[in-house]
C-alpha cells in the first residue's frame, strides 16, 4: 500500500470470533457479510479502513458509494462535533440555520428553477418522494424505470428496483412499468450503437402504449447504474427518452444518489453528462460522508403539489446530518475533488482497459470518473456472467488489502467507486492488485 501517515489506535473491544457469535444470534440473517473470511473494520482515515488487527485496506467502494471526501474527514469531522456541542436534533417544526444553508449550496449547483429540497434520510425515501411528487403534479399514476435499475429496496420503491434477486413474492409492482435498459455490452438490438440506443429509447413509447392509459406520471433512471453493475446511459438514448416522457405528460427523474457531487468527473451530476435536465432530482450517500441525510430537488411548482396535505420528516433537515453536508460540499470545491474524480478516472479506465487486453475474464470496462465497473465474464466472446470468478477476485483482493464491490444481475461486475479523495498512488496500487488476482485466477 502507498504509505500513510495516520496510525490506527490499539483495538481493544470483542474478538472477530465473539462479533460474529453475536451477529450469528442476533442480527437479522438477511444482513449479509461480504466475504467467506470475513473483516472486522474497527477504523477509519480518509481513503483507508483498518482492522481490529491495524492492518490497513485501500477502500474502493467507500461504504457503498457513500463515503465522499474521505473517512473521517477532519473537516466533516470538526464540523459535526460543533454542531453536536449545541444541538443534535430539532424537528422543521422550528427554524434553525443550517437546513437553509444547505438548501441553497444544493441549489446553487443544479440547472436554473430546480432549487426547491426536501431532505430525508435515505435514498429509498428520497425516490419514495419524488414518484410521490410526480404523480401529484401530473395527476397520472405509473411510473416507468429501467431494467436493470435500483432505487431502493423498501417496499414503497420495490417496484422500481429491477433485479430478481432483491424482490421477495409480495405485491410491490403497482404501476411500475419497466423498459429496457441501453445497455450496449449487452443490448438485444442490432445495428450500429446510435441504432441500437435509439431502438432502446423506442420501446418505452410501445410501453407506454401497450401497457399504460397513454398517460404517465414519469420516469426515473440513474445516469450511471449503480448496483445495476455501473452500466451507462447515453445522450442519445436519454435525450430521446425524456422527450417521449414528457410527450406522455410525464416528468423526468434523475436519480443522482450514486453518480452525484463530482463523482463522474466532468460535471457535478450525472445527468449533465448527458445533456439532459430533469424535472426531479433524488440525491443521498456522498452528501452526508456517511451521515444519514437525502434530499430531494425539484421546480416550485411541483413542489407545492405535496404542500396539499401534511407532510413530515421526523430527522429531515437534522442539524448534525445539515452540518456534514455543508462541510461536504465546502470540501468538494476546496479540495478540487471533482477535478481529481475526472482525472483519475480517466487514467483508471485506461490502465483497466490494458488489463482487459491482458485477461480473459475481463469482458467490459466501462463508467466515467471515479464510478468504474469491470465485468467478469467466461468467454469474451459469448459474454457468459463469471459470478463465482468474481467472488473469487474480490476475496484474493482483499486478502491483498483492497476492498472493491461487486454488483450487476449476476454479481459478475466489479464496482471501483472509491473516496474521491484517492491519489494516483493508489490507482496504481490498485491496479497491480488486480492484475496479480488475475493472474492468480488463471492458474
Amino acid at each position: 500500500l502507498p504509505p500513510c501517515n495516520y496510525s490506527p489506535s490499539p483495538y481493544n473491544g470483542p474478538s472477530l470470533e465473539e462479533v460474529l457469535q453475536t451477529r450469528q444470534k442476533y442480527i437479522n440473517p438477511a444482513v449479509f457479510l461480504y466475504y467467506q473470511n470475513p473483516i472486522m473494520i474497527v477504523e477509519g482515515y480518509m481513503q483507508y479502513l483498518f482492522d481490529h488487527t491495524g492492518k490497513r485496506y485501500l477502500d474502493l467502494i467507500g461504504g457503498i458509494v457513500t463515503i465522499s471526501v474521505g473517512h473521517r474527514h477532519p473537516k466533516v469531522m470538526e464540523k459535526i462535533k460543533q454542531q453536536l456541542d449545541k444541538l443534535q436534533h430539532a424537528t422543521t417544526i422550528y427554524l434553525h440555520p443550517n437546513m437553509g444553508l444547505l438548501a441553497k449550496k444544493l441549489a446553487q449547483t443544479t440547472p436554473e428553477g430546480l432549487d426547491v429540497v426536501y431532505f430525508v434520510n435515505s435514498g429509498s425515501e428520497a425516490n419514495d418522494l419524488a414518484i410521490l411528487m410526480a404523480r401529484l403534479y401530473t395527476g397520472n399514476y405509473d411510473i416507468l424505470a429501467m431494467q436493470n435499475a435500483y432505487h431502493g429496496a423498501v417496499t414503497s420503491v420495490l417496484g422500481l428496483t429491477s433485479h430478481h434477486t432483491w424482490k421477495p413474492p409480495i405485491p410491490h409492482q403497482h404501476g411500475i412499468h419497466h423498459v429496457p435498459c441501453p445497455d450496449l455490452y449487452r443490448n438485444p438490438f442490432s445495428g450500429t450503437d446510435e441504432e441500437r440506443l435509439l431502438k432502446s429509447a423506442q420501446e418505452i413509447q410501445n410501453i407506454i402504449h401497450y401497457s399504460t392509459c397513454g398517460k404517465i406520471a414519469g420516469l426515473i433512471a440513474e445516469p450511471i447504474h449503480g448496483v445495476g453493475g455501473v452500466t451507462e446511459l447515453h445522450p442519445t438514448y436519454l435525450q430521446k427518452a425524456y422527450e417521449i416522457v414528457r410527450k406522455h405528460g410525464g416528468l423526468c427523474i434523475s436519480d443522482e444518489v450514486q453518480t452525484g457531487f463530482g463523482r463522474t468527473g466532468d460535471h457535478y451530476w450525472g445527468f449533465q453528462n448527458l445533456n439532459v435536465t430533469p424535472d426531479i432530482i433524488t440525491l443521498a450517500k456522498g452528501l452526508g460522508n456517511g451521515t444519514p441525510v437525502a434530499a430531494v430537488i425539484t421546480r416550485k411548482e411541483i413542489a407545492q403539489t405535496l404542500a396539499k396535505k401534511i407532510h413530515f420528516n421526523t430527522y429531515g433537515g437534522n442539524p448534525v446530518s445539515m452540518a456534514a453536508g455543508l462541510a461536504v460540499m465546502e470540501v468538494i470545491e476546496e479540495e478540487n475533488l471533482q477535478e481529481n474524480c475526472r482525472n483519475l478516472g480517466k487514467y483508471f479506465k485506461e490502465e483497466l482497459k490494458k488489463l482487459q487486453n491482458k485477461h480473459p475474464h475481463i469482458g467490459d470496462v466501462r463508467g466515467k470518473g471515479l464510478m468504474l465497473g469491470v465485468e467478469l465474464v467466461k468467454n469474451q466472446q459469448t459474454k457468459e456472467p463469471a459470478t463465482e470468478e468474481a467472488k473469487i477476485i474480490a476475496e484474493k483482493t482483499k486478502d491483498m488489502a483492497l476492498l472493491l464491490g461487486r454488483g450487476g444481475l449476476y454479481g459478475n461486475v466489479l464496482r471501483l467507486k472509491p473516496p474521491m479523495c484517492i491519489t494516483k498512488e493508489d490507482v496504481d496500487y490498485a491496479l497491480a492488485v488486480l492484475d496479480k488476482a488475475f493472474e492468480e485466477l488463471k492458474s
